[in-house]
């Protein structure tokens, strides 16, 4: 049986700051123009924080179930492990989505914003047809496409709107820059198990960029935010600057994925890139500041 420890382990929660980026900048954004509604906020980060667990359980048991996961370098997947029976795994994630729906739900009815649920149904099916299904997408190569929406505009944008019933530039450009901080972590994931998703037909964007094209796209992916910092400096305020206090962790990532690291000296390239709640932060701090 599965520890707390390894069922955390299982959740991946070091990337979990992914899903507090979007939320926290998407509450700046709001209070910028004087909307932010602080129990909105954390319900949307219930949303947000449910839906990751979910889609990190949802992929667990359908990689596992598809033996895929069976040789790996990374975190430990409780299914592909045998320490946790895939049933039990399942049902773990769908009780998150669960927990995400009913959030959603008393967001979309308190915001009165109804078309919000199409939203919610895309999310789902989004989470859930990532690795499951018969023809995942994410074995076809739209992860990174899908993670920039789910974790960029979507969340960013959605928390403004149920807060304030509109959305700003500073919102839109800056959920740009979320979008690539969190496709850049799938990308260094792919990159790690590029080898072994080629054996087991994963055509990720890695598998289909190879090696040197996806460093490549990993470079430019963390090169977007500090574009994004730039030009909030001009369209928003002087404060976005305080962004470029991110540029450590992530540029350290960069310089190894360059230098050619692979397989396990790849994983401390997932928790540098995730760090984007640093250049969160200072970006919400800019929108309040402003």
């Amino acid at each position: 049986m599965a520890t707390v420890a390894q069922w955390m382990a299982g959740a991946r929660v070091r990337t979990l700051p992914n899903s507090v980026s979007p939320v926290l900048v998407g509450a700046g954004a709001a209070w910028a123009i004087n909307g932010f509604v602080w129990w909105q906020a954390l319900l949307a980060l219930v949303v947000a924080l449910a839906f990751q667990v979910g889609v990190n359980y949802a992929n667990d048991y359908s990689d596992g179930i598809r033996g895929t996961d069976t040789e790996r370098v990374g975190p430990l997947r409780l299914v592909a492990s045998g320490l946790v029976p895939a049933g039990s795994v399942k049902s773990a994630a769908f009780a998150c989505f669960g927990l995400a729906c009913v959030a959603g739900l008393v967001l979309v009815v308190t915001s009165g914003q109804w078309w919000l649920l199409a939203l919610g149904v895309v999310s789902v099916l989004g989470a859930w047809f990532y690795t499951g299904g018969r023809k995942p997408y994410g074995y076809l190569g739209f992860g990174e496409l899908a993670v920039f929406f789910f974790f960029g505009p979507i969340p960013v944008l959605g928390t403004m709107y149920v807060q304030t019933g509109r959305v700003s530039w500073f919102g839109v450009v800056a959920s740009l820059a979320l979008g690539s901080f969190s496709a850049a972590v799938m990308a260094a994931n792919n990159l790690r198990d590029r080898p072994t998703d080629e054996e087991s037909g994963k055509r990720t964007v890695a598998v289909r960029l190879g090696d040197s094209g996806t460093r490549v796209f990993f470079a430019v992916l963390t090169t977007l935010p500090y574009i994004v910092t730039v030009v909030l400096t001009f369209v928003a305020t002087p404060w976005a600057l305080l962004g470029l206090v991110a540029t450590g962790k992530s540029g350290l990532a960069t310089q190894t994925v360059l230098k050619g690291a692979v397989g396990p000296a790849l994983i401390p390239v997932l928790k540098d890139t995730a760090l984007a709640i640093i250049w969160a932060v200072a970006t919400t701090a800019a929108a309040v500041l402003a």
